[in-house]
């Protein structure tokens, strides 16, 4: 299955988006034809007129690189398993899937979803306890898809200052140093507090 995701994925890479990328299919077929050099060369000019690379990767070595070079990653396509891994992996560099945003965008239509990126947690519901941070973030990226940057701005603000006040919820009071540990509602108060200029 991975394979053929892979394949499809350099197929319409090279057809229906050569202009736009290069792929690392296109840079194997020039290495076999013309060496590694000459396949070097053309990507790097590629590179430089601006195309995107797409690149394939196996899930154990990509696990490692998204930590410790994720600025080589700026989408990744892969299928439901391994994007699940991989998703939690780097929400995790950013203090948990509590805080981690989804939009689903149409960009031929306009229309869009913009929901938390994790599951519904029963097991937390009516406890006041969650971090809304996914929701809030989510919201944010509503408002800046609608054209509404100024309220995305004080979205963005409040969430940034309420967690600098360290005043957050669980998940975010065990990974900070000095932190008091509040409730939903109380924190989504404090973000409310922090949008203020």
């Amino acid at each position: 299955t991975e394979g053929s995701f892979r394949d499809w994925g350099y197929a319409l890479a090279d057809t229906l988006f050569a202009e736009e990328t290069y792929s690392w299919a296109k840079w194997e077929r020039t290495k076999r034809e013309k060496g590694e050099k000459e396949a070097n060369n053309e990507m790097k000019s590629a590179l430089a007129d601006g195309r995107i690379l797409v690149k394939d990767a196996i899930a154990d070595i990509t696990l490692q690189q998204v930590l410790t070079r994720p600025e080589d990653f700026d989408v990744i396509a892969t299928l439901n398993l391994n994007g699940d891994y991989l998703s939690d992996a780097l929400a995790a560099q950013v203090g948990g899937i509590g805080i981690a945003p989804g939009g689903n965008i149409n960009y031929h239509s306009g229309h869009a979803i913009f929901e938390a990126t994790h599951g519904t947690a029963p097991k937390y519901a009516n406890l006041d306890r969650v971090n809304p941070g996914s929701v809030v973030l989510s919201g944010e990226m509503m408002l800046r898809h609608l054209g509404w940057t100024a309220a995305a701005d004080l979205v963005l603000k409040g969430l940034n200052d309420a967690i600098a006040s360290k005043r957050v919820t669980y998940d975010f009071a065990r990974l900070m140093e000095g932190a008091t540990e509040i409730k939903c509602s109380e924190f989504g108060d404090n973000i409310i507090e922090h949008m203020a200029y």
